[in-house]
């Protein structure tokens, strides 16, 4: 015989706490039917949705054995339950997903961090801290060092030249000082044959140009190194002091001597301290360094591997910058700053769409492929004073590409990125337009939708799409809905970076994406989505007749938001309703732009034969994607 179904009421007070009750919430027809209806205290509402669920399911709620169930749960200890499942899942899953070649690293990246953090006694802005540029020739350490100040492994050390190539920012601290550090590349000197600077750079003509006239092939080479000291030039200008770098083993050099010259002469008004590394040992460094006097600056022997000499070096330092004055610290306690990671194949557009949205060469914009190398971030204040961190990685290749290349700067470059997709809040993921979806592109979403990153899909290119008409974009919007089908709930921005067109929406939409990421929603208003949801569409029945019951739904985290069903049995709820599940939250809540997890906890009763009547929680942390989390018996 059919049923009537008659939905408990809800609070408008309660509906209140969606906060903020845009017009876009206002738009879907749940919200607008529920801001109307009469008010229930928090803890009447939840034992009238848990009651009404259950009975809804299993036809009645007569049942003794269901009644005293329900009368045994205690709704502020699932609360606290579902924030300690969440807080394991994220866990479990962070150990899954981590990087294992800089696992070390980045433990001692984040003591270093806690460390320095601790003798921090003031926040000050990064715009307002003094620069202190580290300069050289190609292959002297000045990676390493950067490292070495900054406290962690922020650049790509490997014993080549050319790995540095754009501006690389890090913050450090000395004393009662703070200051930003900034890495730079092998500064070239007009004295090397183009030969011998392609050489010196380990510039590829061949690698990831397959597709590139020869004509502008050979243009881009040209112009890489100029590119590259353009950069440190920007570094230099910009900052207070200048650590020169040389290499103590390799002796002076005539590159030394040309930077030496460039720096008196164009830069007599900053302080400059020659720092002269690789001098490990202690007899032999003080012979070494003094080789270096005829350059006109007054040498100091360090070691940035073993820290040798880093102290006195740092004293000199801190001798050139002044002190910022607590009238110039922003008193005003920083909002949380997003971080937005930008990544996607090699050459698809990325520097040239930081670029386009920093308005400044920050990056290096070549056909080359691999151009990119470290993480690059920069701070960015859109149109509505809202701050970012704008974070530009190099390209991700298959991995099977690169390890047949056999480039060792390239699988760090490539782990840098993955690290950037982890640290950031929301990740544009660009592709290229011409090219459509690739392999590669399906695999990198799959890593933004387990890493739980809000994401903006973003077409680059489009201005190379011939013949465009007004269907144009709806239809290549359902082959990327296709092809990308992890990533069906992100929202699709078309640009032209190289232009500046439309790149200002990748902002916007990465801004909403934010909001909806960090949006918590009443556990009131989400009880009652699931118990519509559940009506419209029980859960199936097994052979046996059991049937999964849904006893109550909290959302224990946000960014991403983490939803915990606490049911009878979390294995009879199959993946097919799982996904129904998390379709209804998305048609009814909102969560545009950002995944969504679902953990499934069973609550069965314990046999008499242990002695009592009471309910236990089983363990049981099942997402959307069991393979990455193990269900627990």
């Amino acid at each position: 015989m059919a049923r009537t179904l008659t939905l408990p009421p809800i609070s408008y007070t309660l509906a209140k706490t969606l906060k903020p009750i845009s017009p876009f919430h206002k738009s879907i027809p749940f919200f607008s039917s529920i801001l109307s209806r009469p008010k229930l205290t928090r803890r009447s509402l939840s034992r009238s949705v848990l009651r009404s669920t259950v009975g809804k399911l299993s036809g009645s709620v007569d049942d003794e054995e269901e009644s005293e169930e329900l009368d045994e749960l205690d709704v502020i200890a699932l609360e606290q339950e579902a924030k300690d499942a969440a807080q394991a899942y994220s866990n479990s899953l962070s150990q899954v997903l981590s990087i294992e070649d800089e696992e070390k690293n980045d433990r001692k990246e984040t003591a270093q961090s806690r460390r320095r953090s601790a003798r921090r006694t003031k926040s000050i802005p990064d715009n307002l801290l003094q620069r202190v540029a580290i300069v050289g020739r190609p292959n002297v350490g000045k990676s390493a060092l950067f490292n070495r100040l900054v406290g962690g492994n922020r650049a790509i050390v490997v014993d080549e030249p050319g790995v540095t190539r754009d501006r690389l920012y890090g913050r450090s601290y000395w004393g009662e000082h703070e200051f930003m550090v900034v890495d730079t590349g092998g500064v070239i000197t007009v004295s090397k044959s183009q030969a011998t600077v392609m050489e010196e750079l380990a510039i590829t003509t061949t690698i990831g140009m397959d597709g590139i006239p020869l004509a502008v092939r050979e243009a881009a080479v040209a112009r890489m190194p100029s590119m590259i000291e353009r950069q440190a030039t920007a570094a230099v200008e910009e900052s207070s002091v200048i650590i020169f770098l040389v290499d103590g083993q390799a002796g002076l050099t005539a590159a030394d001597e040309e930077i030496a010259d460039w720096l008196r002469k164009n830069y007599s008004d900053k302080y400059v301290i020659l720092a002269v590394n690789k001098c490990e040992s202690p007899r032999k460094r003080i012979m070494q360094a003094s080789e270096f006097w005829s350059l006109g600056f007054e040498p100091l022997p360090i070691s940035a591997i073993s820290g040798t000499g880093t102290g006195e070096l740092l004293d000199l330092v801190c001798s050139g910058l002044q002190k910022v004055e607590e009238s110039n610290i922003i008193d005003e306690e920083e909002d949380y700053v997003p971080a937005i990671s930008i990544v996607g194949r090699p050459n698809v557009g990325k520097s040239s769409i930081l670029n386009a949205l920093v308005g400044e060469d920050r990056t290096i914009v070549s056909p080359i492929s691999g151009t990119t190398r470290d993480a690059i971030d920069t701070e960015f204040t859109g149109p509505d004073g809202q701050k970012f961190q704008l974070i530009d990685t190099a390209g991700i290749r298959k991995r099977a590409a690169i390890v047949s290349a056999g480039s060792t700067t390239e699988a760090l470059s490539v782990n840098r990125a993955f690290r950037a997709i982890r640290r950031s809040d929301v990740v544009a993921l660009v592709i290229e337009a011409m090219a459509c979806i690739t392999e590669q592109d399906y695999k990198i979403a799959e890593r933004i939708e387990k890493e739980g990153k809000g994401c903006v899909i973003v077409v680059n290119k489009w201005d190379t799409i011939p013949n465009k008409k007004q269907q144009t974009a709806l239809h290549y919007e359902e082959d990327v809905r296709e092809k990308l089908r992890s990533l069906d709930w992100a929202p699709i921005v078309y640009s032209t970076a190289i232009a500046g067109h439309s790149v200002d929406k990748i902002i916007v939409a990465a801004s909403e994406v934010e909001k909806e990421r960090s949006r918590r929603l009443g556990t009131s208003i989400l009880n009652q989505v699931v118990l519509e949801a559940v009506a419209f569409k029980p859960p199936p029945r097994t052979r046996g007749g059991k049937r999964g019951r849904v006893y109550y739904c909290t959302q224990a985290a946000i960014r991403p938001p983490t939803f915990v069903f606490f049911v009878n049995d979390a294995q009879l709820f199959p993946e097919t309703y799982r996904r129904y599940m998390e379709r209804q939250l998305r048609s009814d809540a909102g969560f545009s732009g950002t995944p969504i997890r679902l953990l499934w906890r069973s609550r069965r009763k314990m046999g008499k034969d242990e002695g009592k009547a009471v309910t236990r929680t089983q363990e049981n942390l099942t997402s959307n994607d069991p393979k990455l989390v193990p269900t627990a018996s």
